[in-house]
């Protein structure tokens, strides 16, 4: 800490080009926290301490592949079954096809298998009397202005009812809380509908399910009873698929978009431009005072200081550059999902992004003063005060 106020001047030599150069690395970093909230509120999915003990499934051919109804007694047959339940994707849309939102037809007992999902007792008992009724997530009640007790229009961009109109008409009797808001943020976001009612007005379904959600009784006797209900449906014409609720979650994001694999591409492309940013201008630094580096030798700085310091300027550009950027983002992710009333879902940085971040401001400092480090390394004194 001796050298700081050496590596603070010098980081303070041309002031225009340190700011550009730190709101660049602030840009990157921002989009870095954001971003990667996003991906770990997907990768959070279904791994809640209850979301253990669940087993999801779903055709083996593919996600939007029904399954027979008949399927349901015997998976809850199968020893180690503590209980079983089935849902339908129903592929909602309010006002506009594009305006898609998470609905599903589920059975009466869904909700049983889902703790996490909290409901109010009254709002509880009025869904299960109301035939047309929904169970609506908090953050959509709020985006929408919903409000208890209104009719609710959706259109089905899959489904049509019985008279072939797309416009579906339910009654809202309830809302949806979520108990853990980093593992399963989602519910806020979804509506409920019964499966009865889905199944008897349209004409396509009949009688059919998306999956099967199974609740095991003993954690440890996964892996056997989800090879049990899988062996149920064997070289038939619905073979199934049966796995965690996590890796069944994974499966169909992948199946609609590899979140991970997208934010990685983004986020690696801004990196790399942010590497060829940084290493420019601490190339362009470096070269500017060649002169006093050799001064600083003269009086007897050794070559690895000279080193340290100049990879210290780097590290300590990257590190308040990202940490400004990194904090604007852990503030501005809640205005925004405020702001989106629930649409944009960006939850809170994490330790681990905390720490992914600090470890990537550390390395791309490294990577872009190491060259010009190096330099100042190997500067002849006698050269650079001669200028050349």
């Amino acid at each position: 800490m001796k050298y700081f106020h050496l590596i603070w001047a010098e980081l303070m030599r041309r002031k225009t080009r340190t700011a550009l150069t730190l709101l660049s690395i602030v840009a990157a970093f921002l989009l870095f926290g954001l971003l990667d909230g996003v991906r770990e509120s997907f990768d959070q999915a279904g791994n809640s301490a209850n979301g253990v003990k669940r087993l999801q499934t779903g055709s083996r051919l593919s996600f939007i592949q029904p399954l027979p109804m008949s399927l349901n007694d015997r998976i809850g047959q199968v020893a180690g079954v503590k209980q079983v339940s089935y849902a339908n994707w129903f592929g909602g849309a309010y006002q506009d096809p594009h305006n898609q939102i998470f609905s599903f037809a589920v059975a009466p007992n869904y909700l049983d298998l889902y703790p996490e999902i909290q409901v109010d007792k009254a709002q509880r008992k009025a869904f299960d009397n109301t035939r047309t009724g929904v169970l609506v997530g908090a953050q959509l009640m709020q985006r929408f202005g919903w409000k208890v007790g209104q009719k609710l229009p959706l259109q089905s961009t899959i489904f049509p009812t019985s008279d072939g109109s797309k416009n579906w008409s339910f009654d809202i009797v309830g809302v949806i809380e979520a108990a853990d808001k980093k593992t399963g943020g989602w519910y806020d976001q979804m509506v409920l509908l019964h499966w009865k009612y889905f199944d008897d007005s349209n004409p396509y379904n009949r009688g059919q399910v998306g999956w099967y959600i199974t609740e095991v009784s003993d954690v440890n006797q996964a892996d056997r009873v989800a090879k049990a209900i899988d062996a149920i449906s064997a070289n038939s014409d619905h073979e199934s698929k049966t796995q965690t609720e996590a890796a069944s979650a994974a499966n169909w994001m992948k199946q609609m978009a590899d979140i991970g694999l997208i934010v990685g591409s983004i986020m690696g492309a801004v990196f790399f431009t942010l590497v060829l940013l940084t290493g420019n201008t601490m190339a362009q630094a470096v070269r500017e005072r060649t002169s006093e580096l050799a001064v600083l030798k003269t009086i007897g700085f050794p070559d690895r200081s000279v080193l340290m310091l100049v990879l210290a300027e780097s590290v300590l550009l990257l590190l308040i550059g990202g940490v400004i950027g990194v904090g604007l983002a852990r503030v501005l992710g809640p205005i925004v999902s405020a702001a989106s009333r629930g649409a944009i879902n960006v939850p809170p940085i994490s330790g681990s992004s905390w720490a992914m971040a600090l470890g990537l401001m550390v390395a791309i400092g490294l990577v872009v003063g190491a060259l010009p480090a190096i330099r100042a390394m190997r500067l002849n004194i006698v050269d650079a005060l001669s200028g050349r």
